[in-house]
């Protein structure tokens, strides 16, 4: 197929020049380097690309452009090439270009020019990017096919582990003609529905997670019986501590239930996070951790629960819920917390029927000229609503307290009132659910004005609490009166070490209450719940954990 085109897009013909002639320098012998003076001069190469069977690697646009800015020919270039990396070039900070970009065509990069010297200002951006190109390809979605219906939890259920695992794949409505022919195909009627096709034409009906984990190639066995250090949990925590785990020497296994990146994963935008002052979608952020961490060979695998943990004199032997065990000199705790359920009448009905916890990305599209409501009133929630602000005809944020300030970053309040279509009512609670087969109508009632009422309603979203996922522990580790375990000093009561510690030190930082056994992130009695801090308690783990062996 040749080389895969970096395309430049730049009206000013010395800068396009400049731009050319740096690439050139650095990526020639790897890629073809194309330059257009304007937006229409670059689709018309675009299309000329497609119709050769073409493959586009990287696509750099000036923002400010005659005619068409770069944004605007951004978005065209994503009906042709959806999987090219996508960077904004501008000759200074333009904030409110930034944002455009950020949320009509998810640009992956923001640039200024001039990059001197381009060693430290233009080549790692596009290393990065052409990473992540190298990573995904250029490749026609998709191998796995899902028909299923748009009402259903199971249907739901599998398209989400899909999407937020990065896996591709196509949709189709068992009512839809495609739909209906692969059911034919496979010999299979409604009741068959969720059904999953594979690429070898190999049919699924109803099938677990685990079966759809094996078939779209994710590792869902350990490779091996004996580990340095094991990571239960692949959100920002446990991620952090695989790339310093594996690049340290150390034998890791990360252990994931759902899907990598845990609720950071689904994030719309984190805006936040060193390092990455345009903002970065939580899927984006995670697929780099995770080949981050595949570079310096943490092993990774999904869809296992651990239901057990124990000592083994000095191992630490963590058990599966199909009853399968796995062991290390060490584990980290990484699960994080999860959304706590809506108490309310209908709800629990409906969930997966229109009603979600999370941000459930894969519904976006179908939110489309629709009501959405959002019960939360932390950064979550936040960036929930201007992501499903881009679909919905209004977006409604639902907040008990009497206001955001208290739950909310600054620049997240400050982003969500320059939305038209995005409102936020205070003192507000939902207390009932209702529908046909799916969501239709919810029931809010309004502490302010004391008031109930009942309005329309195509989606609820939850982002409620946070309660961490430690049931599983029973009496093997010393926890909170929430659930959340304890670690180092909190252990020490009156300065006495915890019962049954039989060290002749103090724990660590991060260790619970049996040696070896360390804890990060959100899952930690006393953590600060964000993504920075979450990703260095992972770093800080592995180094605590270098500590424990040394003294074993």
């Amino acid at each position: 197929m040749g080389q895969a085109v970096i395309l430049t897009v730049d009206d000013d013909p010395s800068v396009s020049r400049a731009i050319a002639r740096d690439l050139r320098r650095r990526y020639a012998e790897d890629y073809r380097i194309l330059r257009a003076s304007s937006g229409s001069e670059a689709l018309e190469a675009l299309r000329e690309l497609k119709l050769r069977g073409g493959r586009v690697a990287v696509i750099l646009a000036d923002y400010r452009m005659p005619q068409m800015n770069g944004i605007e020919f951004l978005e065209e270039a994503m009906d042709l090439f959806p999987h090219a990396r996508r960077a904004l070039l501008t000759a200074y900070a333009d904030t409110d270009a930034a944002i455009q970009a950020i949320n009509v065509v998810d640009v992956d990069h923001y640039l200024l020019k001039p990059w001197d010297p381009p060693e430290e200002k233009l080549y790692p951006v596009l290393d990065a990017l052409l990473d992540a190109w190298q990573a995904t390809g250029d490749k026609e979605l998709p191998d796995i096919r899902v028909v299923g219906h748009r009402w259903s939890e199971p249907s739901f259920q599998i398209r989400d582990f899909l999407a937020r695992n990065l896996v591709p794949y196509r949709y189709f409505g068992a009512d839809e003609p495609e739909g209906r022919r692969l059911l034919e195909a496979a010999g299979a009627g409604p009741e068959a529905v969720p059904l999953v096709v594979t690429a070898d034409g190999r049919a699924l009906s109803r099938p677990t997670v685990q079966e759809v984990a094996e078939v779209a190639g994710l590792s869902t066995a350990p490779g091996r019986d004996f580990y340095d250090l094991i990571i239960v949990g692949g959100g920002p925590a446990g991620l952090g501590a695989a790339v310093y785990g594996g690049s340290e020497g150390l034998k890791t296994l990360l252990i994931e239930r759902q899907a990598v990146g845990g609720q950071a994963g689904q994030s719309s935008r984190i805006e936040n996070y060193l390092g990455f002052p345009d903002g970065i979608s939580g899927a984006q952020l995670t697929d780099r951790a995770r080949r981050q961490a595949d570079k310096f060979a943490a092993e990774t695998i999904s869809t296992r629960e651990v239901v057990g943990l124990r000592a083994d004199g000095s191992a630490r032997t963590l058990t599966f819920a199909d009853g399968g065990e796995v062991s290390a000199h060490a584990v980290l705790l990484a699960t994080g917390v999860s959304y706590r359920p809506l108490v309310a009448d209908g709800v629990a009905e409906l969930t997966g029927s229109g009603v979600f916890y999370g941000s459930a990305a894969t519904e976006g599209p179908a939110c489309a000229g629709t009501d959405v409501y959002i019960v939360g009133g932390a950064n979550s929630a936040g960036q929930a609503a201007l992501f499903f602000s881009r679909y919905a005809r209004n977006v409604t944020l639902l907040v008990r307290g009497d206001s955001l300030e208290a739950s909310m970053s600054y620049y997240l309040i400050q982003q969500l009132a320059q939305v038209p279509n995005i409102s936020v009512r205070t003192r507000c609670e939902v207390i009932g659910a209702q529908g046909q087969g799916h969501l239709q109508t919810i029931t809010i009632c309004d502490n302010k004005a004391g008031n109930k009422t009942t309005v329309e309603c195509g989606y609820l979203f939850v982002f409620i609490g946070a309660e961490p996922r430690t049931d599983w522990l029973g009496d093997t580790l010393l926890r909170d009166e929430k659930g959340f375990i304890r670690t180092g000093t909190d252990l020490l009561l009156n300065g006495e070490r915890p019962r049954g510690w039989d060290r002749d030190r103090d724990p660590f930082y991060l260790e619970s209450s049996v040696p070896g056994i360390f804890a990060a992130g959100d899952v930690r009695a006393s953590s600060v719940k964000r993504v920075a801090s979450a990703v260095g308690e992972g770093a800080m783990a592995v180094a605590l954990v270098h500590r424990y062996l040394e003294a074993q």
